[in-house]
């Protein structure tokens, strides 16, 4: 499927804010899925409705014989670790052609130090996985600490159901950082004891649950889209989003801080609804460091082609493995539209955009990517746009393309 953007804008009533409320955090939902797997005293709400959160629960119900986590590498990760460690069936571990050429060797090395038994079933160091589960103790291991942040997050979780918990020492820089530091809040608000000092994580199982009773807030990731539509909309243009909280684990949540430099204002109001405000237009280049927050790249990157103006982010290192290598789809679509971006392994810099190409209907590949397909519609207030397998979007945000439709916008489901 693909959709037909064509050039539309954010439809208002008098005095009503149009306003859209987004699902659970895919983050939180998967952290929470497997802790509940755990603990099974657990209840969680508001549960993300996205693909890789029902590869989660589909792959968590089954006790042995093969598991297709598709594109879902957060599930890839995490069930690796559960299956590995915390029960004693065999279990084959797969996913998309895609998913066998994203590396898990560092995840894998990390848990045959704690006795588990994985195989490679086809190249060294990537998926599909042959699993002997063991029910393992725990203990110390080493893990680098910059390559995927999911690694880490993954031994800790299941470090809250091993005998004698788990110790990591992290070895070089820590990416993604606020990802690890959610993982260990909502272990703490389980009951489970915590520690992160410098380099070293440790977790000790909990002796009595704390807490049985989870809500997943709204997920910070997918808001970003609508900070890109109000960025690109003109001044005084407002919008609410909902359930969103001042004080959030997810480290998207640097949303409202990061929009501030691209002319959008955010007021969180009283029933965990926020209000997006265009107030102004940016003319100086946006810079940025986002290690911490790698998903929101792409969403602005074209938010800046879209002002016209430049951009430079570093921290970017991590891109090239997700669901594509994302440095360079990001190149290759912008140059379609007039953008020129410079990449290397762990940056990107966009000059200033002063004409886009107007004269055809541009068509955007999205590389199997639900963030490239997402990132580049808000383009739509500017110019029509073909967004191709726009199904994509279900593996985080399955109603993305309907929301647009509800605030007024022109999207065309075409073959």
């Amino acid at each position: 499927m693909q959709v037909y953007l064509q050039q539309s804008s954010l439809q208002t009533e008098l005095n009503s804010v149009p306003t859209v409320v987004i699902s659970g955090s895919k983050s939180e939902s998967n952290r929470l899925l497997l802790l509940q797997q755990l603990f099974p005293q657990l209840a969680v709400d508001n549960v993300s409705d996205s693909d890789d959160v029902v590869a989660m629960q589909e792959g968590l119900v089954v006790t042995k014989g093969r598991v297709n986590v598709h594109h879902a590498g957060t599930t890839m990760r995490f069930l690796t670790a559960y299956f590995a460690l915390c029960q004693k069936e065999s279990i084959q571990l797969e996913g998309s052609e895609r998913m066998h050429n994203r590396p898990i060797g560092i995840l894998v090395d990390a848990l045959r130090e704690l006795g588990a038994k994985i195989t490679y079933l086809e190249k060294e160091g990537y998926p599909p996985l042959a699993i002997d589960g063991i029910q393992a103790d725990g203990g110390s291991i080493r893990i680098p600490a910059a390559i995927s942040s999911q690694y880490i997050s993954a031994l800790l979780l299941v470090g809250t159901a091993l005998k004698k918990g788990i110790q990591l020492e992290l070895i070089g820089a820590i990416t993604s950082r606020p990802y690890i530091e959610m993982t260990l809040s909502l272990i703490e608000e389980l009951g489970a004891e915590t520690t992160f000092h410098g380099q070293q994580i440790t977790v000790c199982p909990p002796k009595k649950l704390k807490k049985t009773q989870f809500t997943v807030e709204a997920d910070w990731s997918s808001a970003s889209y609508y900070y890109s539509i109000v960025a690109l909309s003109a001044v005084g243009t407002s919008l609410r989003l909902g359930k969103f909280k001042p004080i959030s684990l997810q480290g998207d949540a640097q949303l409202p801080t990061i929009y501030t430099q691209l002319g959008v204002a955010t007021a969180f109001e009283a029933d965990d609804f926020i209000r997006l405000t265009k107030v102004a237009t940016p003319t100086a280049a946006f810079q940025g460091d986002f290690t911490a927050t790698p998903d929101l790249a792409q969403t602005v990157v074209v938010t800046c082609f879209g002002l016209g103006i430049a951009c430079d982010i570093k921290g970017l290192h991590t891109l090239k493995i997700k669901e594509t290598d994302r440095l360079v789809a990001l190149q290759q679509e912008l140059k379609k539209l007039g953008g020129k971006l410079s990449i290397t392994d762990h940056s990107l810099t966009l000059d200033a955009t002063k004409e886009k190409r107007e004269e055809d209907v541009v068509q955007i590949a999205t590389y199997q990517d639900h963030r490239m397909a997402m990132a580049f519609a808000p383009l739509m207030l500017q110019m029509d746009l073909i967004i191709q397998e726009a199904e994509v979007v279900t593996k985080s945000y399955p109603s993305f393309w309907k929301d647009l439709q509800k605030l007024g916008f022109s999207v065309l489901e075409t073959p």
